[in-house]
Formats: structure tokens, sequence, C-alpha cells
């Protein structure tokens, strides 16, 4: 049995461990509100460029069809964008979607990882990386991830890859994240759902200018970039959820060992006052003993 200065030290290292993870639960609780507010405000917008892509595409114009809509007959080759955090702490939040990652892309698939979690275990696997994102900042702006969709679509258009490919964490509520794969490029457009059937009507014909492919170039790309984005917001709001939710649990699970060790501690110090107590009568009669 441990003594008494032993359970001691070690009531001490666990509380200073629940004041840690009681801090990073109250960081990650503000960081995931900020995060759920972006998330749910990028989606409306997402949900109306995209509908405005159908349009565009749906429009007669020729038989035309845009290089990052052409979907490649071999499919060979496939670049695969994996995003996961930086830090850890965040329950199974790396574990999920890098599993889903790996039972998916097995084989000689191109990884563009973002986040040091999953750079680190893929240069471990020995996978090939076509470049690396870490250290984002907190709170990002579309500027800050557009630049990652940019260069996987230049890899696409130089045709490196048939397909390339969006493994992310899709965030649904603080207690539920759920690890997706989407097909990034060639993108796939379609119809939007949860539309009322009362407004199954004709759609109005609208004269756009400039022209359809000079619309469909700029709305096209941007859209691109913006579901990289939107996957990277849900993401980012999906790690603070999961590491709020872990810090809470890691906090209860310190105060119930805390007080287990107290009640260790206590066992321990009546032991050794008892054993004190019986060496010091043991004492006192061996001292009546020998007067006698």
């Amino acid at each position: 049995m441990a003594t008494a200065r032993e359970v001691r030290l070690r009531i001490r290292s666990v509380k200073n461990i629940a004041q840690v993870t009681r801090a990073l639960q109250t960081i990650s609780a503000s960081r995931v509100r900020k995060a759920q507010e972006a998330v749910l405000n990028s989606r409306p917008y997402a949900h109306k460029a995209l509908e405005i892509l159908q349009h565009l595409s749906a429009i007669p114009e020729g038989e035309h069809v845009h290089p990052l809509l052409a979907k490649s007959p071999q499919e060979r080759r496939s670049l695969v964008i994996l995003i996961t955090s930086d830090r850890g702490l965040a329950g199974a939040y790396n574990t999920n979607v890098l599993r889903i990652a790996l039972e998916r892309f097995n084989q000689d698939e191109s990884f563009l990882p973002i986040g040091r979690k999953g750079r680190d275990l893929l240069v471990r696997l020995g996978k090939n990386l076509v470049g690396e994102f870490s250290n984002l900042p907190p709170e990002p702006s579309f500027i800050d991830v557009s630049a990652i969709g940019q260069l996987a679509i230049e890899e696409f258009k130089k045709e490196e890859f048939d397909r390339v490919f969006l493994v992310y964490t899709d965030y649904i509520n603080l207690l539920r994240q759920q690890p997706t794969i989407k097909q990034f490029l060639p993108l796939e457009l379609e119809m939007v759902e949860n539309q009322p059937e009362a407004d199954e009507k004709p759609r109005a014909s609208y004269i756009y200018e400039p022209g359809q492919l000079e619309l469909i170039n700029l709305v096209l790309v941007r859209f691109i970039q913006l579901q990289l984005y939107e996957g990277y917001l849900e993401s980012l709001a999906s790690e603070h959820a999961a590491r709020m939710v872990a810090m809470q649990n890691a906090s209860d699970n310190a105060l119930d060992l805390s007080a287990a060790l107290t009640l260790e501690y206590n066992k321990a110090r009546q032991l050794a006052v008892t054993s004190d107590i019986l060496d010091i009568v043991g004492g006192a009669e061996a001292l009546a003993d020998s007067s006698k």
C-alpha cells in the first residue's frame, strides 16, 4: 500500500491536471461557438452558389464542358485532401477521419494533408505528399484556405490526377461529428436537396452578362475553393467540439480520481496513526514491565 506522502503527491498531480483540462475545456467552448457561427453563416452562401452554378451549367450553349467538370474515362490517379488538426487532446477526432481515409485510399493515392496530425501519420506510413499545410490561423478567412484549393485545381488541370477527394469531419452538433469523404474534382453538380415540392416550377430564363462560359469560369473556381473552405470550417468546429467534450470527460475523471485518492490518503494516514498509537502503547507496557 502506498504511503500517505506518495498518495498526497498523486492527489496534487491529479488536481494540477484537472486545472489544465478545465482551462482547455473553457477555451474550446469559446472557440466552438465562434466556429459554429462561421459554419452556419457559410452554408447558405455555398447553397446559393451551387444553385447559380447548376442554373448556368444547364443553359444549352454548345457542347463545351469545363475542364473542372469533365470526368476522365480512366480515373487512375487520385489526390486526397485530408483535414486533421495541428494539436491533440481532441478525443477520437483525428483517429476517426484518418481511419476512414486510410480504409478508402490504401493504394497509390497522393495526399495533400492540412494539419500536423495527418501529415505526421502519412509521413510515417510512407505516403506520397504533394504538399502540406499546417498552423493555419485559429479563425481562418477564405483567403487563408483558397490557396490550398488553387493548388489542387492546378494539379487537376495539369492532368496529374484524374480525381481529387476531400476528407473532412462534418459538424452535426456538439456531441456528434461525422467523418466524410466528398469528391472535390471534377465537381459533381448534384441537385439541391430539401426543396419543397410546391417550388417545383419551370425555372425562369435569365440573360447573363457576360456570357455563360465567362461566368462559369469565374463562379466555378470560386465555388470549388468555397467547398474546401466550408469543409475546413466544418472540421474546425468538429475539432473544438470534440476537444471540449474530451476535456470535460477528463476533468470529471480527475475529480473522481481525486476523491478516490483522498479516501486512500485518509486510510493511509489513519493506518499510520494507529500504528503510532500501538507503538506508544507497546512502549508504555514495556516500561511498566521493566519497572516491576
